[in-house]
This record gives structure tokens, sequence and C-alpha cells, in this order.
């Protein structure tokens, strides 16, 4: 029996305090594998990996020469591929230079583990930054077989075509052995994307693999004294009013001046009417080196200070802007303090905000989750009221309805919601994809519960053995 690997741009190591839901699944199943986790040291430089051991989990960290590194995730993963993968074409920047530093990355990372894997290993590749890697790692005859997850959207014929090389890009996708995305829609836009160059024929098999949240631990820390200490706090600093909570990196994809414009439309609507509503906007910088982002950032500085020098009261100023990050015990404190959350980005892989405000809450008064329909969490919770995100009246609409829900029907659509979180857990998602990939040659019967949309498959490479446990590489965006 091998062991499990996990690699990525980022190493979650024991004691980090911002250890999300992902890595902490990811650290279940290595421990129960015998797991290594491989991935950037966070330094510049060259030399040999660094190595511990912690919590039964051996870390593996590489350095990165600085203007590699910059190529390879500032520049090509985060100006290229992220933009043209959320449908923001016209942010795409493409450089040749910087493409080059992305195939360097991958090729380094595949030769560090050219050093490391067994032969009874297996892998699994997480997300945009390793796409190259099963190429590289095949041209070195590593032979396990090789899975990877698409954690964002899998944009469009049309759109990815515009890539200079998405050629390349796309036939690297075909060296794995199971390729795993958020949606049925991803799954058939890569099928389509595959067709379209000629691939119609290859080694891999895609499925969907929707990725879920601990749901009873989210609950259990939203519940525990820390979270219920936050949750007052913000609620007394309201006077009794209401709260809409939204919490997101300051992204493009997020939609938030289109969020920011909803809420405004919101308080035109509703000056006279109700009481106020309050919107808490929870956005961490990130990226701040890109130009792109700190365009952004301005733009929200104006909007809310022009919403609220329209609206504000001495008593009341209606959006919150923090440019900062809390734990996750405190958001979730704040998730159950808030009467709604406003989920809507105009393009996302997952969204695990929405889940986690679900989780969050408390089961005899639960808040309403707005939430866009360009998600792949809408696919699994459309008890949410969904809506159109560059669509301002819809949403200002749904801020209206969550705010005359009665609890009846709040209650009706949060135990629906709570239900299917809990039956399609993190847990759930990583096992069934590694029973997936370690599971018969593509072909056969399935290895696990989740379903292959039309599956494109070949018979398993020549020499790779058809049940090996796995090596997991991810990276965190």
């Amino acid at each position: 029996m091998g062991r499990l690997f996990v690699v990525s741009n980022r190493v979650a190591q024991p004691g980090d305090v911002q250890t999300g839901g992902l890595a902490t699944a990811l650290q279940t199943v290595l421990r129960e594998h015998r797991g290594v986790w491989m991935g950037w040291s966070g330094k510049h430089g060259e030399g040999p990996a660094h190595v511990h051991i912690g919590d039964g989990i051996r870390y593996c960290t590489l350095d990165i020469p600085k203007p590699e590194f910059n190529a390879y995730y500032h520049h090509f993963a985060n100006r290229t591929l992220w933009p043209l993968f959320h449908y923001r074409v016209d942010l795409v920047d493409y450089r040749r230079e910087a493409y080059e530093g992305y195939r360097d990355v991958n090729k380094r990372f595949a030769r560090a583990l050219a050093q490391e894997l067994g032969p009874d290993d297996v892998v699994w590749i997480h997300d945009y930054h390793l796409i190259p890697l099963a190429h590289e790692m095949r041209k070195l005859g590593l032979g396990q077989r090789i899975g990877f997850f698409l954690h964002i959207p899998m944009p469009s014929w049309d759109v990815l075509s515009m890539l200079p090389g998405h050629e390349e890009l796309l036939g690297f996708l075909t060296e794995y052995d199971l390729v795993g995305l958020q949606t049925a829609g991803d799954t058939e836009n890569l099928r389509h994307s595959l067709e379209a160059i000629g691939k119609k024929q290859v080694r891999c098999e895609l499925a969907t693999f929707p990725i879920g949240i601990d749901a009873r631990a989210v609950a259990q820390v939203a519940a525990a004294p820390a979270a219920i200490s936050a949750a007052s706090g913000l609620r007394a600093s309201l006077s009794g009013k209401r709260l809409a909570i939204g919490v997101d990196r300051l992204d493009y994809s997020k939609g938030l001046p289109e969020r920011f414009r909803a809420f405004a439309r919101h308080l035109e609507r509703k000056k006279v009417r109700h009481e106020p509503l309050t919107y808490l906007q929870i956005a961490p910088p990130t990226r701040a080196a890109v130009p792109e982002y700190q365009t952004l950032r301005k733009e929200l500085e104006g909007l809310a200070g022009h919403i609220n020098g329209l609206h504000s009261r001495p008593d009341w100023t209606p959006i919150r802007y923090v440019n900062r990050s809390y734990s996750h015990r405190i958001l979730t404190g704040f998730y159950r303090a808030a009467d709604m959350a406003l989920v809507t980005p105009l393009r996302d892989g997952m969204n695990l905000v929405a889940k986690e405000y679900v989780a969050s809450q408390d089961p005899s008064s639960p808040g309403v989750l707005v939430l866009s329909r360009l998600t792949g969490a809408a696919e699994g919770l459309p008890e949410a009221l969904l809506v159109n995100p560059h669509d301002v009246d819809d949403v200002a609409n749904a801020i209206d309805t969550a705010l005359a829900m009665p609890v009846s029907e709040r209650r009706q659509r949060w135990e629906s919601m709570m239900t299917n979180l809990k039956l399609h857990d993190i847990n759930r998602w990583a096992s069934e994809f590694l029973e997936r990939l370690h599971g018969p040659i593509p072909g056969g019967e399935p290895a696990s519960r989740s379903s292959p949309t039309n599956a494109i498959l070949m018979p398993a490479r020549e020499g790779a053995a058809s049940r090996k446990p796995a090596l997991v590489l991810a990276t965190r965006t």
C-alpha cells in the first residue's frame, strides 16, 4: 500500500490560523494514508526541499526563485487564467514569458515529485495553477495514476479558445486519468472544448464532484462560546437594526460593485417604509500588487462613501465596509448574527461562504441566503433566493423578500439546505474522488457513487496499476 501526497502552491501546516475546510479535509485523508503534503515554502530561492513531520503528516516545501514565481503565480495564473476562467476576457493579460515561467514551476514540482513517489502512489492535483503538472510528470516517465480537480469555473469553448496556446493547455488535461469539476456545466464545457481540438478519444475520465463543507463541524463552531460572543457583540452594535452580511475576497469575480449598487437600490425603495438594514461587507485584500485589484478597491471605497453619504443618519451607517480578515470561528458568529447573506459572485466555481452561512444559522430563527445563479453552489441550494448578480433590481427584490420572509418559511428553506449540506459534505467529496481515482480502470464498474457526466474514457496507461493509493496535489487560490 503506497502513500497519499498533497502538493499545493501553499501548504496548510499544523497551527495555521486561517486553515479552511478544504485543508482540514485533505489533512484528514493524509493522516489516513501516511501522507505527504508538498508545496511552495513561501520563500524565494533555490535549494533542496524543507522537510518536517507534524500531526502524522510529512510536509515537504520548495523554494521558488522570485522571477519564476512572479511569472507563474502573479502573472499567468492570476492575470491570464483567473480572469479567463471567470469570463473576464477584457482583463486577460497574456505574455509568452509568463507562460514559460508557469511551465517552469510545474516542471520544478514534477522533478520534486519524481524524487518522492513510489511505484504504488497515485496523484491528485488541484486547480488551475498546476494544469501542466501531469504532462511534466509523464515526460519524466512517471506512470502512476494521476487525478486533477478544478475548483474554479471551466469556461465555455468560445471563451477558452481566445487564449493563445489553448490547444496545448487543454492537451495537458488529457494526461490525467481522472479530471473532476464542480458542476455538470463545467464538465460539459471541458468535454466540448476537448472535442473542438480533436480530443474525442483520450485517456482521461471526466466527472462532476461538487465540493462541500463539514456542515456539522461548522454548526458546532457557530454554537460555541467564541462565535456566540462575536454574534452578540455585532448584534449589540446594530441597536436593534437588521443585518445583511457579505464575506468575499476583494476580487472582481465576486460582483461587489454590482452588489453595492443593488443594496443602494434597496435603500432608495425602502427609505421610509422599513426599519434600516445594515450591510456588513468583509472584503480582505488579495493580490494587492495586481492593478485590476487596486482599481476595484478604489471603486468600492468610492461606492461605499457615496451610498453612505446619501443614506446615513446620525444613528445609522448603511454600509460597513471592512478590508480585513477574521478567524473562521468569528466569521461563523457573524454569519449567525446576520438576517441574510448576500453571496452574489458574477462567476464562482462553488462558493463555500454560501454553505457556511447556512450551516452557521440558529435553527430556531435562521437567516436567508441570497445567492447568485452563476455559482456552483446554486445547483445544490435551490431553496436559496437565487438571483442574477448583474441585475440590481433582481438582487434588490431578493433583499426585500428576505426581510419580509416569515420564520416558518425561513426554517423550511434552511432545513432543506442543511440536510443537503450534511449529505454532500467535504469528507464525502474527498473520499469519492479518491475512490474513483483508486478504482477500476476507466470503462469498468465505477468505484464510487459520484456520477460522471458521460465520461470520456480510454484504457489506462500501459504499466500503470489499476488500484493505488493517492498523491494529492492541491493549490489554494
